[in-house]
């Protein structure tokens, strides 16, 4: 005799999923999941990174201009001495229609990012010399921090201590 409505059933153990399974699932989501955060970047690293990486171009093209142009170029960190808080940091002696960028790149690092030069050193010489002091700047954001250098005869670069 037929019955209707009944579902046939499978001979043998039951039909879900063991424990041990369960768990084997779940510690590769969480080896995955960590995985993925140890490759997603830091972002505040990654910020102090580009201007980092901006500065020491800003750098070079003052140095660029401080011989082409046969006068001597600072790099100043901070606001003008009128206290210019549009201001993070200035080339002076440029002319102005040879004017460089004064502000970090990113909105929130001009709050963030603390310039520390060598002791007794307030600026940085960019010429008009072709050879120049070693020169280093020391960029902290929090607990970061990235180091700009030169030995005064190639480029400024970041350089990994």
């Amino acid at each position: 005799m037929r019955t209707r409505g009944r579902v046939p059933t499978l001979p043998g153990p039951s039909r879900g999923f063991s424990l041990l399974e369960l768990m084997v699932v779940v510690a590769i989501i969480a080896l995955a999941s960590a995985l993925v955060t140890l490759a997603v970047p830091d972002p505040a690293h990654a910020r102090l990174a580009r201007e980092g990486e901006r500065l020491a171009l800003l750098l070079e093209a003052g140095r660029a201009q401080s011989r082409a142009l046969g006068i001597e170029v600072r790099w100043v960190p901070g606001p003008s001495a009128q206290g210019d808080a549009q201001q993070d940091f200035r080339f002076e002696g440029l002319p102005p229609r040879h004017a460089l960028p004064d502000r970090w790149l990113d909105a929130d690092s001009h709050a963030l990012i603390q310039v520390r030069l060598p002791e007794r050193q307030a600026m940085v010489r960019l010429g008009p010399d072709p050879i120049l002091s070693g020169q280093r700047i020391e960029l902290l954001m929090g607990d970061r921090h990235l180091v700009l250098a030169t030995d005064g005869l190639g480029p400024f670069a970041v350089v990994n201590e």
